[in-house]
Formats: C-alpha cells, sequence, structure tokens
C-alpha cells in the first residue's frame, strides 16, 4: 500500500504540466510555482493531525532546514531547466537525477543501494529519456538549465531524504511535509511581488491555482509522506518516475499531443523498472556499510 501510496503521488505531480498549459498564457513558470508551494504548504496542514509538535521538530531541525531547502531549490530549478533547455531535456534530467542524488546522498550516510535498485533506476530512467524526447524536439544545450534541473533533482532528492529522517525520528509524516513546505514558501515569497500575478484574477488561473497547490502538492505529499513511512527515500523517487509516464498519457488524451512509438516503448519501460522495484519482497533495497547510526536507518 505504501508503494501504491507514492505512485498515486506520482499520477498528482504528472497532471502538473497539463493544468499549467491550460491555465493563463500570462502565468510565468517561477510566479506558479511560487503559488504552488505557498498554497500548499498551507493545504498541508489541514491534513495534520493533532499537535504541531513544534519542540520534537525544533530538535530536528537541522533535517528540517535540509528538506525546506531542498522545496525551495526544486521550483526554480525545475523551471530553469526546462526554459533553457526546453521541456523534454530539462525534465528528464531533472527527474532522471533525482534517484541518483538520492542513492548518492544516502550511499554517503551509509546506505548501499542494492543490484534490484540500480537495475529497477535504470530501467525507469532509460525509459523516462525515450518518454520525453518523444514529445518534443529541437532540445538545446545551456549549462545555467543544466545545472538548474540537476539543482531541482538534487533538492528534491534532499526532500526525500530529509522527510524520510524526520519520520523515523517520530514526526508526522504530513507534518514533515507541512514544515519544509512552509518554509520553502517562506525562501520563495519574493517571487509573489517580482513576477506578475494578475492571472490569479481569472477563474482559469484560480482553478489552475488551486488545483497545483492542493491537488498536487498537499494530497500528492500526504500520500508520498504516507508511503515514506516503509519506503526508503532513494527507492521512493524511483517510483515518481511514473510522472513523465502520466504526463505523457495526459498530453495525448488532454492536449491532443502525438507520442512516437519509441515514447510507448519509454513508457512500457519505466512501468517495468518501477514493478520490478516495486513487487520485490524486500521493501528496502538497501544495505548498511558502515557501523551502527542513526535509530530506524534501514538495512536488509
Amino acid at each position: 500500500m505504501h508503494v501504491l501510496a507514492i505512485l498515486a503521488a506520482a499520477v498528482l505531480f504528472g497532471s502538473t504540466g497539463t493544468a499549467q498549459a491550460l491555465g493563463p498564457d500570462a502565468a510565468t513558470p517561477l510566479g506558479v510555482g511560487a503559488v504552488r508551494i505557498a498554497i500548499g504548504a498551507a493545504g498541508l496542514w489541514l491534513f495534520v493531525r493533532g499537535g504541531a509538535h513544534a519542540n520534537l521538530v525544533r530538535q530536528q531541525w537541522r533535517w528540517v532546514a535540509i528538506g525546506s531547502a531542498g522545496v525551495a531549490a526544486y521550483q526554480p530549478g525545475f523551471f530553469t531547466g526546462t526554459e533553457r533547455l526546453g521541456v523534454a531535456l530539462g525534465t528528464i534530467v531533472a527527474l532522471g537525477s533525482g534517484p541518483a542524488f538520492a542513492g548518492l546522498v544516502q550511499w554517503a550516510l551509509g546506505i548501499r543501494p542494492t543490484a534490484a535498485w540500480a537495475r529497477a533506476t535504470g530501467l525507469a530512467v532509460a525509459g523516462g529519456c525515450l518518454l520525453v524526447f518523444a514529445g518534443e524536439s529541437g532540445a538545446r544545450f545551456s549549462l545555467v538549465g543544466l545545472l538548474g534541473a540537476l539543482a531541482a533533482g538534487l533538492g528534491y532528492a534532499l526532500y526525500a531524504i530529509a522527510t524520510r529522517r524526520l519520520i523515523e525520528r517520530g514526526v508526522g509524516s504530513t507534518q514533515a511535509s507541512a514544515w519544509q513546505f512552509s518554509i520553502g514558501a517562506i525562501v520563495l515569497a519574493p517571487l509573489l511581488f517580482i513576477e506578475p500575478m494578475g492571472w490569479l484574477t481569472e477563474p482559469s488561473g484560480v482553478l489552475m491555482a488551486l488545483h497545483l497547490g492542493l491537488a498536487c502538492t498537499s494530497v500528492a505529499y500526504v500520500l508520498y509522506g504516507w508511503g515514506l513511512r516503509s519506503v526508503d527515500a532513494a527507492t521512493a523517487t524511483t517510483l515518481t518516475l511514473a510522472e513523465p509516464v502520466t504526463a505523457a498519457v495526459l498530453a495525448v488524451s488532454v492536449l491532443d499531443e502525438r507520442l512516437a512509438w519509441f515514447g510507448w516503448l519509454g513508457a512500457a519501460l519505466v512501468v517495468a523498472g518501477l514493478a520490478t522495484l516495486g513487487g520485490g519482497a524486500r521493501p528496502w533495497p538497501w544495505r548498511r556499510v558502515s557501523g551502527p547510526g542513526d535509530a530506524g536507518t534501514a538495512s536488509a
């Protein structure tokens, strides 16, 4: 069920691009990102049960800060990558680098990935490459765009790892997300005054903002956080590679875009990789390589 929760979150994540495409033309990527996080943070608090446990969160301020930095870095990094590299290349660099960064960071923390995780991640990333390039051509290279997309992948990985660690230390999954997104929203708040926001006065703009903030952020990250209770961060970031499959299906069915045959092959590879990862008997495809560390850290 925890794997299914993360996959459901990935489906909601995958609707982001379609929602933006159907929204007002005046909406800018950075402005939409800042609004999305602000609404999403407020929505997450609606799902928090019980007290906010501020003392417990304060004790784990380092992980809260790391996760908040990841949340704040993701939006501008992702949109800079897609703007400078093109949607196809920017998306695959951001999404494909997330599992790699998560694996490297967890390895640095003393948890080594198994061959099963590497195989599943390789299949999903390869499929994602075929999938995103099937929908767009003419990608261009930009060092700034590349660094932005990589920053997005690293940011997402840091958020996933920090949230997992906060859960291990007794912070509720939704509370962990709410704190990190709230701080991330404060960091990105200046964008609300820099970017044009007139689109929020249009009905389509309000609907887009609510969908991106509540469905694609609040509900999605509640599901994602619940899944992280039993799934480690690197595996979770691999599972969210289901996002480009959802995005492709919506683009074809809602936006009338066409997908080349190798795009469908890519989707099949992503599904195969996720099935390999999600269908195994062990929910923690990792092995500890150092001595005893933080309590509750996964080991096979």
